[in-house]
């Protein structure tokens, strides 16, 4: 009984009904940190409530390259709050938005939902790599909240967050220069999260950028450990494979 009503409390009260956006407008939850008012955030007016949305990126009122969610169809995925599994739901993730959508049945007639930001709830992907909402410091410093999937875990431990920009399109100034349409543009980001350390910080895909964060007694023996291999970490494969190094 009490799962029943604590998984009835994450449906209820931990998302954003659509009924419930009255403005038709999606907030922005975008890592570029502009204002309700600026103009790249307009474009949350121009898209109206989430079930809306993707039909109107879809047709021909507005054209916009590229997509805001790292796949626009719905797939499958269990909901877990902290360490218990709730069952399988159906999502999708608005990265321009840092939100995550869901349906309970992945059905045309059913309405889409907004995942609540709460640090407790994750959403475990068909890989098996859980996606939770996390707060962490980018590499000019900034501290920023937004959704972040464990790709390995331990002493070190890395993730992984798409983000997606929007960009305006603009007008041919004259006839030589050609009109360029709005998009999105999607970029890959790395964190590292330190045991002891009570924070998560962007990590580049270089060797040094990785040598830096690392604890102290750490640095010789993965400077070391790099050379040998040849690791260059300039891949999701290779820095994997340091992290690895890490926490054994």
């Amino acid at each position: 009984m009490m799962k029943k009503t604590l998984i009835t409390t994450i449906l209820s009260f931990g998302i954003i009904s659509l009924s419930a956006q009255t403005s038709g407008q999606i907030a922005n939850y975008g890592s570029s940190g502009l204002s309700n008012y600026s103009a790249a955030s307009q474009i949350n007016t121009i898209l109206g409530p989430i079930s809306e949305a993707n039909s109107k990126l879809e047709g021909e009122k507005i054209n916009i390259q590229g997509s805001p969610y790292t796949s626009n169809l719905f797939v499958p995925a269990e909901i877990h709050y902290k360490d218990e599994n709730y069952g399988r739901l159906y999502y999708r993730y608005n990265a321009y938005n840092e939100e995550i959508e869901i349906k309970k049945q992945n059905l045309d007639t059913e309405g889409i939902r907004a995942l609540g930001r709460n640090k407790n709830i994750s959403i475990i992907t068909l890989n098996g790599q859980p996606m939770s909402f996390k707060t962490f410091i980018d590499k000019k410093g900034r501290t920023q909240n937004g959704y972040l999937t464990l790709l390995k875990e331990g002493e070190y431990t890395l993730y992984k967050r798409v983000d997606v920009k929007f960009t305006e399109g603009q007008k041919a100034q004259n006839s030589f220069i050609k009109a360029t349409p709005a998009r999105f543009s999607q970029f890959v980001e790395y964190y590292l999260e330190i045991d002891g350390i009570n924070r998560i910080d962007q990590v580049e895909l270089k060797n040094k950028k990785l040598v830096n964060l690392v604890k102290a007694d750490k640095k010789e023996t993965l400077k070391v450990f790099l050379k040998e291999s040849g690791l260059k970490t300039k891949s999701e494969e290779e820095m994997i494979k340091a992290i690895a190094f890490l926490n054994k």
